[in-house]
C-alpha cells in the first residue's frame, strides 16, 4: 500500500443491520461513538437500517406495494377542475 494516501482513521468496522441484527466486518474510515465485541475482538459499530441481508433486491423477498392506491390518490390531489 502507498504510504500517506490512506486516512489515519482506516481500520476493522463492524457493520450492524438493525433490522435482523446481522454484523459483517469491513475496513472503513466511518466514525462511530458505540463499540461491539465480536469474536473476543471490540470494533467500532455502525447500525445500519438496511444491508444486503435484508434489502429484498438482494434476499429475494419483495414487499407488495399498492400502486394503484398511489396512483388514484395522486389523480385526486392534481386533477384539473373540469370546466
Amino acid at each position: 500500500m502507498k504510504k500517506g494516501i490512506h486516512p489515519e482513521n482506516y481500520r476493522l468496522v463492524a457493520f450492524k443491520d438493525m433490522s435482523n441484527d446481522d454484523v459483517f466486518i469491513t475496513k472503513s474510515t466511518a466514525s462511530s461513538k458505540e463499540n461491539i465485541e465480536v469474536d473476543g475482538i471490540n470494533y467500532p459499530l455502525v447500525k445500519l437500517e438496511i444491508s444486503r441481508t435484508s434489502h429484498p433486491y438482494y434476499t429475494g423477498k419483495s414487499k407488495l406495494i399498492d400502486t394503484a392506491g398511489r396512483i388514484d390518490k395522486f389523480n385526486s390531489k392534481y386533477r384539473k377542475p373540469k370546466s
